[in-house]
């Protein structure tokens, strides 16, 4: 995924489409050389289609762009950590428009040359795309142009466009500023945007990614908040067992929690309603 003109067209082309198929609304997005930060809002329940259908679109799109044929997303499960107050999505939004920069790949975030929705918080648009020439059908029936516009995030919606982008751009240049200072005091070096563009797309990271490590499914800075959402959980799962255990002895009218996924989908299983938000 180094960035380049291509591989920024084709992930803006598959992430839009991807939106637009399954009602996803997109809050943010980064991607780097290796992974991509994306966050988004789901009212229907599509994520796990979602995902499915950007991830795979978008790595036949890059192989055929790189002439591989090898899998491109590892075999681990896509990390979803549901945020919890509108803060969380705040801090997860500064944390992926950041990221560049904690890696000292740049000194300032939008120097970043790949994808970035810091771009659209700085110039107020929308992001458009065309239709990858290099995998797509010109006759095929994928869009020839895709807009991705990026949402609001609930709890949000009385800041104006321009004071929510002040809210988020004070953040990131917080980040910047303790970066920087750690770097003045380590004397660690900067990779710069024109390394960045200058790399083999081939290359990889020289340091092993930590394994085993937990992989949390919320986050949330109110410690109460993410208890709530923890028994949240807990009662989610253990209603779930329960009406799978019943669905399986053939008592299949049995009502499954709000939010059950596969067997709504494929096995046309019956489930609770979510309540409507206040």
């Amino acid at each position: 995924m180094r960035p380049d003109a291509e591989t920024n067209n084709a992930f803006i082309y598959c992430l839009g489409e991807a939106a637009a198929r399954f009602r996803i609304d997109v809050l943010f997005t980064v991607a780097m050389a290796n992974h991509h930060h994306t966050g988004i809002y789901d009212a229907d329940g599509n994520y796990p289609a979602f995902i499915e259908h950007f991830h795979k679109m978008f790595a036949k799109c890059q192989n055929a762009l790189r002439g591989r044929w090898e899998n491109f997303w590892s075999s681990e499960q896509t990390s979803v950590v549901r945020l919890i107050e509108p803060d969380d999505v705040l801090n997860k939004m500064t944390y992926a428009l950041t990221n560049p920069v904690k890696d000292r790949i740049v000194e300032k975030a939008h120097q970043w040359p790949g994808i970035s929705s810091l771009a659209s918080l700085l110039h107020d648009r929308s992001f458009t795309a065309r239709r990858p020439k290099h995998f797509f059908r010109d006759d095929g029936t994928m869009p020839e142009v895709i807009t991705l516009t990026f949402a609001r995030p609930r709890g949000l919606e009385h800041l104006s466009a321009s004071e929510f982008a002040a809210v988020a751009l004070e953040r990131v240049r917080q980040v910047e500023d303790t970066v920087a200072a750690e770097r003045r005091r380590t004397g660690a070096p900067v990779m710069g945007r024109k390394a960045v563009l200058t790399q083999r797309w081939s290359d990889r990271p020289g340091t092993t990614e930590p394994r085993r490590d937990l992989s949390p499914r919320v986050a949330a800075r109110s410690q109460w908040s993410r208890m709530e959402a923890l028994l949240r959980n807990r009662a989610f799962r253990d209603a779930y067992i329960a009406a799978r255990s019943r669905f399986v002895e053939g008592m299949h009218d049995v009502v499954f929690p709000a939010g059950t996924y596969w067997l709504r989908r494929f096995a046309r299983a019956i489930c609770g309603t979510c309540p409507t938000p206040a």
